[in-house]
């Protein structure tokens, strides 16, 4: 038995966990913010068994697509004086963890 942390884009999170009922897969949905750019992200948590593993990463790597996106950045040349420019950014796609787990029980 294996769990899968999977971690994807808010704009992805829907497309995602449709695909994975679909087929056959229970998950459970989180709302969390990732650090980088401290954008809304969706961690979802699957329980599934060791031959499934590869077919649910699939199924996100198909859904979570890296995309390219311009967001604004700030650097300080001195004190007190910013700066504001436009800087590209890979955002989107999927970050996944995959656990053994000892037991897994339905209550």
């Amino acid at each position: 038995m294996k769990l899968i942390l999977a971690i994807v884009s808010n704009d992805d999170a829907s497309a995602v966990t449709s695909a994975l009922t679909k087929n056959n897969f229970y998950m459970t949905r989180l709302a969390t913010t990732g650090g980088f750019l401290r954008a809304g992200n969706t961690t979802l948590i699957v329980g599934t068994e060791d031959d499934l593993v590869e077919k649910c990463i699939e199924i996100i790597g198909s859904e979570a697509k890296r995309r390219t996106e311009i967001v604004p950045s700030t650097a300080s040349y001195d004190i007190g004086r910013y700066a504001s420019f436009p800087v590209e950014v890979q955002i989107g796609g999927a970050t996944i963890f995959v656990l053994n787990v000892e037991q897994f029980t339905k209550l």
